[in-house]
């Protein structure tokens, strides 16, 4: 039985939690063949992934043109996404000719329009799995738009080929898929408790710790290594191969390796939940590490793209977070902000965080 993933390699989000899908699936079927179609780093795959797994890299959709964690350029986000449409007819021969020869039995797509066209194109039923779609993040660019009138007809035209989507709480789109299904948010849990990740990291356990999560495009700011709030919080920056721009070592400045991180039985969220407060752009793949871990979050603003808005709007109902302007967090005056969510009441509503469960038992059920 073969299932291909095609993923978005837009951040580590779209990713991250379809392994979750993918370690749900192998945990109740070893013999599940699964393929991984992605321009995502395949260093996730390999450090977090249940084997086997095959890895294809190619690009399956262009996302936004991110100038660094907090800046993105929407007219080139916008051209780069027109100019790959205009190739999608040769990629979805290739792609379906590549299912084909794969034996592919389901495509699942998190969530570039291409794998529900060649899915297609293959006879090969497919679903569309996430919180949003490309369109209504392009939607929020009208003006730059203008230029590529061709652009959404030609997702929408691809949404409308998936056999179903299942989409998962606090997003947006879905528009020209004909069967859509909610189902609760994938996330990732902690396997460790809290004690013995700060004892196997080496990180105070007598003070509050905050930790700056800005995925692989980083944040460099000389305002880090002089933060106001050393004297009472812990700050934990993590360096890895994507992420050069930590601060060095000091007394309230704690760097975790990544190497050092998974070489110790770690995963990144188990590094969420020993903290008290992440410090991020809100992105869904953070926030469900937040909801299902328990951490708070303190975020800033991360440039135009309609997700934010919708994510931030309803945040408050699920965890403890506050704001802090970009001017406030590259000048490294988070100390009241820190404070005011240390004490800051727990949120009223809880979101289911089983979706990864869901998700593969809903595989099964469709190829099985």
């Amino acid at each position: 039985m073969t299932v291909a993933f095609y993923l978005s390699g837009h951040g580590f989000g779209h990713a991250s939690r379809q392994i979750e899908v993918i370690n749900a699936l192998r945990a109740r079927r070893r013999d599940v063949r699964v393929l991984v179609v992605t321009s995502a780093p395949r260093r996730l795959f390999d450090l977090t992934a249940a084997p086997p797994l095959e890895f294809h890299a190619r690009v399956c959709d262009t996302g936004v043109v991110q100038l660094d964690s907090l800046r993105l350029d929407a007219r080139a986000s916008i051209e780069r996404a027109a100019a790959f449409c205009r190739t999608l007819p040769a990629r979805v021969a290739d792609e379906a000719r590549w299912l084909v020869e794969a034996g592919a039995r389901l495509v699942v797509g998190d969530i570039p329009p291409l794998a529900f066209a060649a899915a297609a194109a293959a006879d090969v039923p497919s679903v569309a799995h996430g919180n949003f779609t490309w369109d209504w993040i392009y939607d929020g660019y009208a003006e730059e738009m203008k230029d590529c009138p061709d652009l959404m007809p030609a997702i929408r035209r691809a949404h409308g080929l998936a056999s179903a989507a299942w989409r998962m709480p606090i997003g947006g789109g879905f528009a020209g898929f004909s069967a859509v299904c909610d189902v609760p948010m994938v996330a990732r849990h902690a396997r460790h408790a809290r004690d013995e990740v700060r004892r196997t990291l080496g990180l105070p356990a007598d003070r509050p710790l905050a930790l700056v999560s800005f995925g692989g495009y980083g944040v460099d700011s000389p305002g880090f290594a002089a933060l106001d709030c050393l004297d009472r919080w812990g700050v934990v920056f993590t360096s890895g191969a994507n992420d050069a721009k930590a601060p060095a070592p000091k007394p309230g400045i704690h760097v975790v390796l990544e190497d050092v991180l998974y070489a110790r039985g770690l995963r990144y969220e188990d590094l969420v939940a020993a903290v008290e407060v992440v410090v991020t752009k809100p992105g869904y793949g953070i926030l469900s590490e937040c909801v299902a871990n328990g951490a708070a979050m303190l975020y800033t603003s991360r440039g135009r793209f309609v997700e934010y808005e919708v994510l931030v709007e309803h945040m408050p109902r699920y965890l403890r977070c506050r704001f802090l302007d970009q001017e406030a967090l590259l000048g490294g005056r988070w100390r009241d902000a820190l404070d005011a969510l240390d004490v800051q009441p727990a949120p009223p509503d809880r979101l289911p965080t089983n979706g990864a469960e869901v998700a593969a038992e809903m595989i099964l059920g469709m190829i099985e």
